[in-house]
């Protein structure tokens, strides 16, 4: 028992599920019910992959030691990028596939500057979300551009599937990345390299981890996760706004905070990213059900986001310090 409770106190995205299942309980009781019916699910679960997917990137970035701020513009350049293709005559999969290789230059373009010039990662995404933002804005004209929906094979992204027709197609994209991902961080010697990276870089240099391609790899994978969330939303709304994605960045931070991951690198897991993103959604939902003035979501999500780093770093070092009889 006491070998188990250790084991809790060291994994904080365990702490993150039980707080989940709390939040839960409370909300399906001040709803009276609403929160766990079908219909209030159906909207929870469709909004859910967008910022999830989001979160599943700058977790995994995080866990390498970097941070990404672009990551709500990329969300709202890689659909606009597409809808301005298909206008020009492209087909859905090479206009989806041009996108997302602006995703992966920009990624790559964050985590080179980062490393070639030693430069915080927080100070060259800050560039990039500007950067990445007016870009939007001069491509689209500050307008959205009309997107051909016809041409776009919705059923793969957006259309309600499964038993009831609980669920987005776009939600089971979102699990089957997020279980990639953390069979990645768990499984592979990637993985292993990754959480090295972020925990003591000196250490895996010396070990002979080739980290710039390893965090470069990070930054990419972030950029395109959040560009292949914009386009989800953006086909499930069927307009793409320039202005779409803004905040979105700091939300998925704390999101992978609120998950147990460690602002210094090295500690985290893709459960808890995705677990934290659950979370929010769950808070918003849920004040709305329960009457509450929405204003007070982002008080919820800061104060929890702060709860969540004082919180995980006193379960690390009592779940350290705790002897188990072998």
């Amino acid at each position: 028992m006491k070998r188990l409770f250790k084991t809790f106190l060291e994994k904080p995205e365990l702490a993150a599920v039980l707080l989940l299942v709390l939040l839960v309980a409370l909300f399906q009781h001040l709803s009276e019910g609403v929160l766990l019916s079908p219909a209030n699910l159906r909207g929870v679960l469709g909004l859910l992959p967008e910022m999830g997917l989001v979160a599943v990137g700058v977790t995994l970035l995080m866990i390498c030691g970097e941070f990404d701020l672009s990551v709500g513009s990329v969300f709202a350049l890689m659909p606009i990028c597409m809808a301005v293709l298909m206008n020009a005559g492209w087909s859905f999969p090479s206009a989806t596939a041009a996108g997302l290789l602006v995703c992966l230059a920009i990624g790559f373009l964050n985590g080179w500057l980062t490393i070639r010039f030693n430069i915080p990662s927080f100070i060259v995404t800050l560039g990039t979300l500007f950067m990445a933002r007016s870009l939007t804005i001069v491509i689209s004209g500050g307008f959205p551009p009309r997107l051909p929906m016809d041409a776009i094979p919705l059923q793969l992204f957006t259309a309600f599937v499964g038993p009831g027709e609980l669920i987005r197609a776009s939600f089971l994209w979102f699990v089957g990345i997020a279980v990639i991902a953390g069979f990645l961080l768990s499984r592979t010697n990637f993985g292993n390299w990754v959480r090295a990276t972020g925990g003591f870089l000196p250490a895996a240099r010396a070990l002979g981890i080739p980290t710039a391609g390893v965090k470069i790899a990070c930054f990419m994978v972030c950029s395109t996760l959040a560009g292949f969330a914009g386009m989800i939303q953006v086909l499930r709304v069927g307009s793409p706004l320039p202005s779409m994605g803004e905040g979105l960045e700091l939300a998925a931070v704390a999101a992978a905070v609120i998950g147990g991951t460690s602002l210094a690198g090295g500690i985290g897991s893709i459960l808890g990213g995705v677990v934290g993103a659950t979370l929010i959604r769950v808070i918003d939902n849920g004040l709305v059900l329960s009457r509450v003035d929405s204003n007070w979501f982002k008080f919820a999500i800061g104060a929890l986001t702060i709860l969540a780093v004082v919180g995980n770093a006193w379960l690390r070092k009592h779940g350290r310090s705790m002897k188990v009889e072998d």
